[in-house]
């Protein structure tokens, strides 16, 4: 057994796994924070019902991820002591941030949100969702920071062996940096765009009693899934520039590659140092969902008839297509990760350095725990996550008033 594959395996399996909550949890605050909004502007209930519904799906969703962001945290330390030792002076900052804005700010405002509803102002209670949804998209920020700076070294120096932080603002402007915090910020949107038109596709298929509220949302997740796949592809494309730039040997050959190779093997010993083609294949399949998922735009219109909504069949279209964006996730995540091979940090720390000394037995064991652990979580979310979805938004525990007559037995307007 080796102790790189192992160590790579379980990074693979944690992040992979914490990056599909993160994508969830983005997109839909997203479109919760629309969703209140709306309803404190106009004061329809409809838009309540709806707050409450994909509300508690947002918060099973994010309880979970946190647990999965821990066991990511551990595994840093338990697997890649090199890395921490290494270049834990430039990628400790932004980590460290992040840190403080996901576990104080974000979830200390969401924790206000949750228990808020009916004690605070409805302005107030608003706001508060607002900074649950800016945090969040800080917290991803400061995470693409860190990641941009594996991808492409810059502002440090090495003293001792060790690298440091030399100048604070070119981790801000670094070239990998912008256009992948939007790529992903997008990718985020479209996850969960698909997932609130999919639940509400499946309400639709089942004719439960609120069809109305559930063609409002199903409308709003397709428009937020159709405008955020032109996005996502603009992104992605507008990325093969700098990325190819930073990392000569990551989207094929050329005098450039030859020459950084040549280098590398003066500096650090011959080896290999192109990177694996999984890189490439997940890149392809990735734009090639892509691609299906602009079909979007096809679909949409469909769904404006109701006549065609009661066909059904465009709706299981709906359905079916869910678990594309995730996989697509998935496979952007393999060509950007896996891209940058055999570097942890290009061209500066390669990952068989940046491994801890641990024994293969020890490491296998801490592969299968992480996976059982990480897997039972997940299945937990979904498991969760349908049952409540299941239930529809006729009276969601989020936000439910307090006493026996939890919700106003008067028919309330709904979304045309």
């Amino acid at each position: 057994m080796d102790p790189l594959l192992l160590a790579r395996l379980q990074f693979a399996t944690t992040t992979s796994l914490h990056f599909l909550f993160v994508v969830v949890t983005l997109g839909l605050v997203t479109l919760l924070v629309g969703l209140q909004t709306a309803w404190a502007i106009t004061g329809n209930p409809a838009y309540e019902r709806l707050t409450r519904f994909w509300g508690q799906l947002y918060v099973i969703n994010y309880v979970l991820g946190i647990g999965t962001g821990l066991l990511m945290e551990f595994q840093f330390g338990l697997n890649w002591s090199g890395l921490s030792r290494y270049v834990g002076n430039v990628f400790g900052a932004p980590l460290a941030i992040e840190t403080l804005v996901a576990f104080f700010l974000e979830s200390t405002f969401l924790g206000m949100w949750i228990f808020g509803w009916h004690r605070l102002r409805r302005g107030v209670h608003l706001a508060l969702l607002w900074g649950v949804a800016l945090t969040a998209y800080a917290s991803a920020f400061w995470i693409m920071v860190a990641n941009a700076w594996l991808q492409h070294p810059v502002g440090y120096e090495v003293r001792d062996g060790v690298a440091h932080l030399t100048d604070f603002g070119a981790l801000l402007t670094n070239p990998t940096l912008g256009l992948a915090f939007g790529h992903v910020v997008a990718a985020a949107l479209l996850t969960g765009g698909m997932l609130m038109a999919a639940v509400s596709a499946w309400h639709l298929i089942r004719r439960t009693p609120d069809h109305a509220l559930f063609r409002a949302s199903l409308r709003i997740g397709l428009v937020t899934a159709a405008v955020s796949i032109s996005l996502v592809q603009g992104f992605g494309f507008a990325q093969f520039g700098p990325v190819g730039q930073a990392q000569p040997t990551k989207f094929g050959g050329g005098a450039q590659r030859d020459a950084l190779v040549a280098e590398w093997a003066a500096r650090f010993g011959p080896g290999d140092y192109t990177p694996p083609v999984l890189a490439d294949v997940g890149l392809g399949f990735m734009i090639l969902i892509g691609f299906l998922l602009g079909g979007l735009w096809l679909l949409l219109p469909l769904l404006w008839r109701d006549w065609l909504i009661r066909l059904r069949f465009p709706l299981w279209l709906v359905l079916l297509a869910l678990p594309l964006p995730f996989v697509a996730v998935i496979l952007g995540w393999i060509a950007r990760e896996v891209g940058r091979q055999p570097w942890v940090a290009y061209g500066l720390l390669s990952t068989e350095r940046a491994v801890s000394p641990v024994a293969p037995g020890v490491m296998l064991a801490s592969l299968i725990g992480f996976t059982l652990l990480l897997g039972g979580l997940a299945v937990a979310n979904w498991v969760l996550f349908a049952r409540h979805a299941a239930r529809g938004a006729a009276d969601p525990a989020l936000g439910r008033r307090p006493g026996p007559a939890a919700d106003d037995p008067r028919p309330v307007p709904v979304l045309g």
